[in-house]
């Protein structure tokens, strides 16, 4: 069995081919910083391994992401290497390729995206490029598949070794320190990667091989020929640090490729993307355009599709199937015991949840075309100026984005950003972003107080999350560090309108984790808070009011009175919430015995009022991350101090928000 690496800039279309080389499937986005770890998947031939590291510019790494495509070629030493180049932006996409060129293993060029570059007026002459290069050069146009049956063709074929290996010529300076810095390396007889490439990533100070080597051998003698070499470079007039004058001998020979291999004299000079950026990037229209779209997103959610197919839904779970079951269960002699957890327990907890699936569903296809046709870099670009002002930059914005979906996936995208402090930030923020978890009790709600505004009401609440994010990013900033300085690069691509496979297979990815979860959390705590509320301190069978789940929702009451929703009720539903934001839904449906969610509907609004339901809606979307959340953040932090202090501050910050909306609200004179 071989082992490839696939590796490639941001946003070449990695991804799109490992999924079609291994018919698996891997998240796909039109934006930087995707892929945060290695993904591995076997090959069609159901033999070999291919594995999908991050995008990254260099193997130098400045990231979280980029360090796992450097520390990947040093410790795992893959039999070969597929190189993802975006045909339109060869120039930059060459500067990685040298460095693979020069890790000395087999490898094949997969210049992707060759119909962009030939709607630009761009011509790559692929023949001329493999000679000079000595390697395969493969057109292909990932997103369709054409041409991967060529890239798998050749990656099975390779040799295991290459006869004469990729070299650059440096100058008689920095040749003669390699030759000496791999001879050092070669005498330590240590399994390690080709020892001039090593040599070449230490002159370029790549931090993930200086830490590799350290802990396996003295690093004084490195670091002196390393001084040696700078200090000879200055002297003969280069006027460049060491890292800098490896980097100027690669960018002029790239240019020297270039223009050889690259026709560009039918290059047009302004593209659609270029008169589209110049709206939708605008420095003053493009943050309401940005607003405008999010604001369609929910009416499409809300009002226009979501609402209409999940009132059929709900139909069906409190009509022909709660009718069926019962039939079933009576037929079957089922104890009344039963007959109330199946029907009072699953069925209503359960369905209670699964009603708001067309509207989930909406919303992740929504964010799927905002990523897939490339809308989503320009946001970031949109966001730079407001970030920079609370102390980020615009790439933290994307785990704020895609947080509207998930905050686990989210939090796990900060990876992609390079200050570790910044990363920090946003790690411990990106749960006040409005995920689909809370979209279940919005709709409840929404659809009982704000019939007439639901799309308002809620772009209010997802826009209260960011406000209250961006105030907080500048208290946070202003406190962990105040010298670090930040950086912002992110790929912009070009438009693309998004397949509708792609869309579909995006939607479904990220829907049925709402599906499995109605499927696991959302069933055990289902069955477990029906129990609590049909059982208590005398048996079983009890009145609600003095079942168990009564008890533990009272304790909390008193502190939950000033923000407006002082009951049991809330308190239990609070309570079970952190489990997963949708039982919220699942327990008020089985404590208010409701027997569809027009039942329900009529029960909450006799137990709150529109001020109290939207306190209510602004606490749940603040109060402490789900399970799954907290987790992440454990793991993303590695630190119980920052993961206490996350669900701390969030339900500090959603109490002292709520009790300003009731109480502002109530003197104010709304009810």
């Amino acid at each position: 069995m071989r082992t490839y690496a696939l590796a490639g800039n941001p946003n070449t279309g990695k991804t799109s081919l490992f999924n079609t080389l291994t018919r698996s499937y891997e998240y796909v986005g039109n934006w930087s910083g995707v892929t945060v770890e290695k993904k591995v998947g076997t090959l069609l031939n159901k033999i070999d391994r291919l594995v999908d590291l991050p995008g990254i510019y260099s193997l130098n790494p400045l990231s979280r992401d980029e360090g796992v495509a450097a520390n990947f070629l040093l410790t795992e030493s893959p039999d070969a290497v597929l190189n993802v180049i975006d045909s339109s932006q060869i120039e930059r996409n060459l500067y990685l390729t040298l460095q693979l060129l020069e890790y000395r293993k087999p490898l094949v060029i997969g210049l992707n995206m060759i119909d962009v570059a030939k709607s630009r007026g761009i011509r790559i002459h692929t023949d001329k490029l493999s000679q000079i290069l000595q390697v395969p050069v493969i057109p292909i146009v990932a997103r369709t598949g054409k041409g991967t049956d060529a890239i798998l063709e050749q990656l099975t074929g390779m040799p295991t070794s290459i006869e004469t290996p990729f070299q650059l010529d440096y100058g008689p300076i920095v040749e003669q320190a390699v030759v000496a810095c791999a001879s050092y390396l070669d005498n330590l007889q240590l399994e390690l990667p080709d020892t001039r490439w090593l040599s070449l990533q230490l002159f370029e100070n790549n931090t993930a091989v200086k830490e590799s080597l350290a802990r396996m051998m003295p690093m004084e003698p490195l670091e002196q020929l390393y001084r040696q070499t700078e200090d000879a470079i200055v002297q003969s007039g280069a006027g460049l640090h060491l890292p800098q004058y490896l980097r100027s001998v690669r960018v002029a020979y790239i240019q020297q490729l270039c223009e050889q291999c690259v026709d560009r004299g039918k290059q047009k000079e302004h593209s659609l993307t270029e008169r589209i950026d110049a709206l939708v990037t605008h420095k003053i229209l493009g943050l309401p355009i940005f607003l405008l779209f999010m604001f369609l997103l929910f009416k499409l959610t809300f009002d226009w599709f979501g609402q209409p197919v999940s009132d059929m839904l709900d139909a069906f779970f409190s009509g022909p199937l709660s009718d069926g079951v019962n039939q079933a269960l009576t037929a079957l002699g089922a104890s009344p015991f039963t007959h109330a957890l199946i029907v009072d327990g699953i069925i209503a907890g359960v369905g209670g949840v699964l009603v708001f699936v067309p509207q989930i569903f909406m919303l992740f296809l929504m964010i799927s075309f905002i990523e897939d046709s490339g809308y989503m870099a320009r946001v970031t670009l949109v966001m730079d100026k407001i970030m920079e002002m609370v102390g980020l930059n615009g790439k933290a914005f994307i785990p704020f984005i895609i947080g509207f979906g998930c905050n686990v996936p989210a939090i796990m995208s900060a990876r992609a950003i390079e200050q570790p402090k910044e990363r920090l930030v946003t790690t411990l923020l990106t749960p006040l972003m409005s995920c689909s978890a809370r979209l279940p009790v919005y709709s409840l709600f929404v659809g009982v107080f704000f019939v007439s505004h639901k799309a308002i009401v809620v772009f209010s609440l997802y826009l209260l999350g960011i406000v209250l994010a961006l105030l907080l990013a500048k208290l946070f900033t202003s406190i962990f560090y105040t010298s670090e300085k930040s950086m912002f690069v992110i790929e912009i691509p070009p438009y693309r309108l998004p397949q509708v496979r792609s869309l579909i297979r995006n939607t479904w990815e990220k829907g049925k984790g709402f599906i499995r979860k109605a499927g696991t959390f959302i069933l055990g705590g289902s069955v477990l808070i029906w129990f609590l509320s049909y059982a208590g301190p005398s048996g079983f069978g009890v009145e609600m009011d003095h079942s168990f789940l009564a008890k533990i929702g009272g304790l909390f009451a008193p502190i939950l009175a000033p923000i407006g929703f002082g009951t049991w009720q809330a308190g239990a539903s609070l309570l079970t919430g952190f489990m997963a934001k949708e039982v919220v839904v699942s327990t008020m449906n089985i404590i208010y015995h409701a027997p569809d969610m027009a039942g329900l509907e009529s029960q909450i609004q006799m137990a709150f009022t529109p001020l109290q339901a939207y306190s209510f809606m602004a606490f749940i979307l603040l109060y402490v991350p789900c399970l799954a959340t907290v987790g992440v953040i454990k793991k993303e932090t590695t630190s119980t101090r920052w993961t206490l202090f996350s669900i701390g501050y969030a339900l500090v910050l959603a109490y002292i928000v709520a009790l300003i909306i009731y109480q502002g609200g109530q003197w104010l004179g709304f009810s």
